[in-house]
């Protein structure tokens, strides 16, 4: 059976990157990818640093010019790419609500071995410290097949080559702007704009509060009409799985994996990180 760890705690911290010898998110002594970030220690300006040195943003925006160059190249009518911008801007949130309710809230993937590994990355890394930036940001083996799946055969159906480039396009410009209303959320910043603080408002309380629910992250509309979004008032009552997301110490003796993985099962709250991390 796996070490359970008091506190909260686990024995052996999952994938963190220690390095105090960096004094800022925004400090070009060492690369990005050598140090870790951490929301709740950045200013506004030292995340937008950060935000534009990730690989997966940047990896966004190069497939997005790209998709520009093919559109120039194979373009489509006005009402063709309009229909494929309206595919992506309706597709995506709907897509995004799925995937993140009953897949990444879901408790089958660490049940099964081969799929254990990437939840803990893709989401119970993130629920156990929401302002860790590195697992913050989509996983780009999971994210651009998905993105691809849902817009390049609608696109291609509305307006061909072109149309899917379009659609695509829109699509990653969507994902980059959902990742960073993302980063917002985690913060240590009030939103001056009330829609903004609204959606971190909830955001903050699927992590702290209850995780089942609020599942949209930059659009509200599918927590709006399927029943999903509220606020703390409506539930006195904090989860008792919103950190793990329901992987405690019983789930980890009949599946383990997730645990062998992280060192331990934590279950009193996000993993706690030293003044020097």
């Amino acid at each position: 059976m796996p070490q359970i760890c008091r506190k909260g705690r686990l024995a052996n911290p999952r994938s963190t990157v220690k390095d105090n010898n960096v004094k800022s998110a925004g400090s070009t002594q060492t690369s990005f990818w050598k140090r870790s970030h951490y929301l709740d220690r950045m200013t506004l300006r030292q995340l937008v640093v950060a935000y534009f040195q990730h690989y997966t943003i940047l990896v966004y925006l190069t497939l997005a010019v790209g998709c520009a160059v093919v559109f120039a190249i194979y373009p489509a009518t006005l009402l063709q790419t309009l229909g494929c911008i309206a595919v992506a801007i309706f597709a995506w949130p709907l897509v995004w609500y799925c995937l993140h309710r009953w897949v990444l809230h879901g408790s089958w993937m660490y049940r099964i071995p081969a799929f254990a590994k990437t939840w803990k990355r893709i989401h119970y890394d993130h629920h156990q410290d929401p302002n860790h930036l590195e697992v913050l940001f989509g996983a780009l083996w999971t994210t651009l097949p998905t993105l691809a799946i849902i817009s390049l055969p609608l696109g291609y159906l509305i307006g061909g080559i072109g149309g899917a480039a379009a659609a695509f396009g829109w699509i990653l410009l969507l994902t980059c702007y959902n990742e960073f209303i993302h980063c917002i959320q985690h913060l240590s910043f009030k939103p001056r704009w009330k829609h903004i603080a609204n959606m971190k408002a909830r955001h903050v309380a699927h992590h702290y509060h209850d995780e089942n629910g609020n599942f949209g992250i930059a659009n509200l509309m599918w927590d709006r009409i399927l029943g999903t979004l509220y606020d703390k008032s409506q539930r006195p009552k904090r989860s008792p799985w919103v950190f793990n997301l329901g992987y405690d110490e019983e789930q980890a003796a009949k599946y383990p994996w997730v645990a062998q993985l992280s060192g331990g099962v934590a279950s009193n709250g996000p993993s706690r990180r030293s003044k020097g991390e």
